[in-house]
């Protein structure tokens, strides 16, 4: 018998000071062969059950839940959202996809962008790639750092560790507001994405997924890992854990996702909301006279 919990709490990280990417294989399965039929249909009723938590989340509209994704290219993130978030009822979650900034993202600082997408209180929100960016891809290209017009004063060789204390200070607030931050990382191998690249040239219908942008980012392949082992390293904390979920088995990967987020929910204890007698009351008035409808066109 397959424990999620198990493979939950295997991949969470709580507290980066022993941290180190390498110990983390992206070949992971937790030593699961199932077929192709057999993982579907494990997601599936991941999917039915986190349909049913997300239900209750909506109608308690007390806590949100905040999923953040990040990943090198071709990981894996939009299919783990178009997969795990297929059953959730679509007006109760929003997906944003946080694309190079615009000229008034980059006036403001480097939280603002992601402060004005946060999820409401019953929602679900999916962060498609988010503010770590900019301890990651800003910090491997540095001309970007330069475009965000920064005091030069600030711009000193503890930058990073003092934005790692930001995001530490702004997710702790977040956490104290009722927000529950799940963060997972794609942990994808060199060899499975230079695959997945030729994929997309070989194969016609995944062609439209090619870019060339690809192929030039995988030229700091050392360098994203370094910047994603430090991020993970100094942000990882027991109220918002990062869960670096293997990548190398897309089927893997999206268990993985589903199985963290149905856990967090599973803990906050949802209930539909209580009905007072008022309501009770108004209810029964209202069936009264609904049956009464109906008693009359009979008539």
């Amino acid at each position: 018998m397959i424990d999620l919990n198990e493979i939950v709490r295997k991949f969470r990280v709580t507290d980066g000071d022993a941290f180190r990417l390498k110990q983390f294989d992206p070949g992971e399965t937790c030593g699961l062969d199932i077929e192709k039929d057999e993982a579907k249909q494990l997601l599936q009723a991941g999917v039915k059950r986190l349909r049913e938590l997300q239900e209750r989340l909506y109608a308690r509209k007390q806590w949100s839940v905040l999923i953040v994704l990040q990943a090198m290219d071709t990981a894996g993130k939009d299919g783990a959202i178009e997969h795990v978030m297929s059953g959730v009822n679509p007006q109760g979650c929003a997906v944003h996809s946080f694309k190079q900034p615009s000229a008034d993202e980059l006036a403001h600082d480097f939280l603002w962008r992601a402060s004005c997408r946060l999820p409401a209180r019953g929602y679900i929100g999916v962060f498609n790639r988010s503010y770590y960016e900019e301890t990651l891809v800003v910090r491997v290209h540095e001309n970007l750092l330069r475009a965000e017009g920064l005091p030069q004063q600030l711009v000193d060789r503890d930058i990073w560790k003092k934005r790692f204390k930001s995001i530490r200070e702004f997710e702790k607030h977040l956490t104290r507001n009722g927000v529950v931050i799940l963060k997972f990382f794609l942990n994808v191998s060199k060899d499975e994405q230079r695959r997945r690249l030729l994929a997309r040239i070989d194969e016609p219908d995944k062609n439209w997924k090619f870019s060339a942008a690809d192929m030039a980012e995988r030229r700091y392949w050392d360098d994203y890992r370094g910047a994603y082992q430090e991020m993970i390293a100094h942000t990882a904390t027991r109220k918002a854990p990062w869960h670096v979920a293997p990548a190398d088995n897309k089927w893997f990967t999206r268990i993985v996702v589903a199985a963290t987020i149905i856990d967090a929910l599973g803990k906050l204890d949802l209930d539909f909301p209580e009905v007072d007698d008022a309501a009770r009351q108004a209810m029964a008035t209202a069936r009264a006279q609904l049956l009464a409808e109906d008693d009359a066109d009979a008539n």
